[in-house]
């Protein structure tokens, strides 16, 4: 029987990605999104995959959504915490909506769906847990104060929880890209795009389907002695 993995923002950018290498490789993928059905439907019409609505950022909607997969689909064998949305400002104009708003999406969701998988990873003694923080959560972010204090919060978390499960046979590892060719990344003003990529020794923005493929080594059955550890993925524009 082949591994299910639920991915988090599956539908779109890197989550979209995770997916389809995912489902390319033989897991049986579901794809979690947050709000815009429209392009989840659209996702799940051109892939197949089935898509699973709740606000990550909600701890009983995430018991509830995790519990609808498990019986729709199976149990969980790797999670893969993706959904991370941004609400930039400097820190003197960011309203606290702004500031609860990232951390509950991009730090709280961590909590949640774990919570809500560890029982049963554990009753199985196996489990691939899968962490996306990034770039400004290694070096911060003028502007991101919010979203640069999640990511390192993912980092901590995952360094935190991979001592708790390493007996368990579960690992909980976490992906930190760099400046990866997405919608969000493609949101920012040419002109300081220009400036980001001039900042990447390689000379380009990442790949989603590269940060994929560091997803896919990290859930692999033979990965397992790899723990606790941040993979950076971001062309040397930050060394760590």
């Amino acid at each position: 029987m082949s591994k299910v993995a639920v991915v988090t923002g599956g539908t779109r950018g890197i989550g979209a990605a995770i997916s389809t290498m995912f489902r390319d490789a033989g897991y049986s993928v579901v794809a979690n999104y947050g709000g815009n059905d429209e392009a989840a439907n659209a996702f799940k019409e051109e892939t197949g995959i089935p898509v699973f609505k709740f606000d990550v950022g909600d701890f009983s909607a995430c018991a509830d959504g995790i519990s609808n997969i498990e019986k729709e689909v199976g149990p969980i064998d790797v999670m893969i915490n993706n959904a991370g949305i941004t609400r930039d400002a400097m820190l003197h104009k960011m309203t606290p909506e702004m500031w609860s708003a990232v951390i509950r999406t991009n730090l709280d969701s961590m909590f949640n769906t774990c919570h809500a998988v560890l029982d049963g990873m554990r009753e199985r003694s196996f489990g691939r847990i899968i962490n996306i923080s990034s770039i400004n959560g290694q070096k911060g972010q003028m502007g991101q104060s919010n979203y640069s204090a999640a990511k390192a919060g993912v980092i901590g978390f995952t360094k935190a929880l991979a001592q708790e499960t390493a007996r368990k046979n579960i690992t909980v590892n976490c992906i930190a890209p760099g400046y990866v060719d997405t919608d969000m990344v493609a949101a920012v003003p040419q002109k300081v795009l220009d400036s980001i990529i001039a900042s990447i020794p390689v000379g380009r923005l990442g790949k989603a389907e590269e940060i994929a493929h560091c997803a896919l080594f990290l859930a692999d059955e033979k990965s397992g002695f790899i723990t606790a550890s941040t993979l950076t993925a971001n062309g040397a524009q930050y060394i760590t």
